[in-house]
């Protein structure tokens, strides 16, 4: 069939295809076994594989889809690829983010109120990291760091993370509620829960972190829930998961509704 698959992978598409799925359907392969991420060697969270889209009648994957990557993140929500000129809308309207960091064998995961997007192509982003941080240590010495913009689901997880220091307990392990999952392009973590993922690389500039603590990052990739992110821009319609801004003392707020001023 020409997809790269196993035999044994063929044939476990083979029969979904011809008993499970609907004419046209996206079947999660090349990996179609688990494909786990490891981080200081606790059990594997997440599940990630190439999504092939597939015509029923043909078994033979859809040209318009096949260089697609689709996700799950650990509740199994479905993130797909955010055109990176259009990356900056996933910040536009200024959320809180969890930033994601990794260096050696150590990783960590904060809480970001200021945060914002600086270009479109290639995108460009900026958010303030405390030098008294284990973020920043972490990101200082990888040069990567990801961020995350969480919902409302996980507005506790958020305010936690927000409020211990990494250098006193692995967030990820002490009942913080906060899952990682494995980035496409850098070491640094995804955190589960979330709406939109940026996978950053630290554009070098001595001068604004060391004076503002502002840290500048190019976006190597880009994911969004397809509940609320699609077609290039947030659609926050009923029952949709909203995302948070954090004001102080504990309290947020979730965006609102969404209106249209025509010129």
């Amino acid at each position: 069939m020409g997809t790269g698959l196993g035999r044994d992978h063929e044939i476990l598409r083979a029969h979904l295809i011809r008993h499970a799925l609907p004419a046209s359907c996206r079947l999660y392969g090349p990996q179609l076994t688990l494909r786990a991420a490891f981080f200081g060697g606790r059990e594997p969270r997440y599940h990630g594989s190439l999504a092939i889209a597939v015509d029923r009648r043909t078994a033979a994957p859809m040209a318009s889809l096949q260089s697609r990557y689709v996700r799950r993140v650990p509740d199994m929500t479905e993130r797909l690829p955010v055109e990176l000129p259009k990356a900056y809308r996933l910040l536009n309207h200024g959320p809180t983010v969890l930033v994601g960091s990794a260096h050696g064998r150590r990783r960590n995961v904060m809480a970001a109120a200021w945060s914002m997007p600086l270009d479109f192509s290639p995108p460009k982003v900026a958010v303030v990291i405390d030098r008294n941080t284990l973020t920043r240590e972490l990101v200082e010495g990888s040069g990567e760091f990801s961020l995350n913009v969480p919902a409302r689901a996980i507005a506790r997880e958020t305010l936690a993370v927000g409020s211990v220091s990494g250098h006193d307990t692995d967030k990820f392990a002490s009942g913080t509620g906060v899952q990682a999952f494995e980035a496409s392009r850098i070491g640094a973590p995804l955190i589960g829960g979330c709406l939109a993922w940026l996978e950053c690389r630290v554009i070098p500039e001595p001068h604004n972190q060391d004076r503002y603590d502002l840290f500048l990052g190019e976006v190597v990739a880009a994911w969004a829930d397809p509940r609320a992110f699609r077609d290039g821009r947030w659609q926050f319609e009923p029952g949709v998961p909203r995302s948070l801004h954090y004001i102080a003392g504990g309290n947020f707020f979730e965006t609102g509704a969404a209106f249209e001023v025509k010129s």
